[in-house]
C-alpha cells in the first residue's frame, strides 16, 4: 500500500506453518497473522483521497522478504511502484491521472 506520500504498509500474508504446526500439536491456540486486515486499509483510502492511495497484492518467490520490497521502494520508489502494478493484483487504486478535463 502506498499513496503520493510513499510506501505506506507492507504486510507479509503467507503463513508460518511449521509454527502453527507445534502450536496446534501443543494444544494452544495457533496464532494469527499480523496481516493488517485489506478491508481496513481500504477504508484508510477511501477516508483520505487527497492522498491517491494504490493498494496491490502481489505474490513473491520464496526468498524475498518485506524487507526486500521496502529496500526496493526506499532505491527507486518509480520503478517498484510499476514493477508492482505490472505484476500485482490491483485491490484498491485511486491513482491521480495526469489528463485533467479543460473546459474551453
Amino acid at each position: 500500500m502506498w499513496d503520493n506520500t510513499g510506501l505506506e504498509y507492507i504486510g507479509d500474508a503467507t503463513p508460518d506453518l511449521q509454527t502453527r504446526m507445534w502450536d496446534t500439536l501443543r494444544g494452544a491456540t495457533p496464532k494469527d497473522f499480523t496481516v493488517a486486515n485489506p478491508m481496513h486499509l481500504r477504508l484508510r483510502a477511501q477516508a483520505n483521497p487527497q492522498r491517491h492511495y494504490e493498494i496491490y497484492i502481489i505474490e513473491a518467490m520464496d526468498g524475498i522478504t518485506s524487507d526486500d520490497i521496502r529496500s526496493m521502494f526506499k532505491a527507486n520508489p518509480q520503478m517498484a511502484a510499476d514493477t508492482i502494478r505490472n505484476c500485482g493484483h490491483c485491490f484498491y487504486s485511486a491513482r491521480e491521472s495526469r489528463e485533467k478535463v479543460v473546459i474551453v
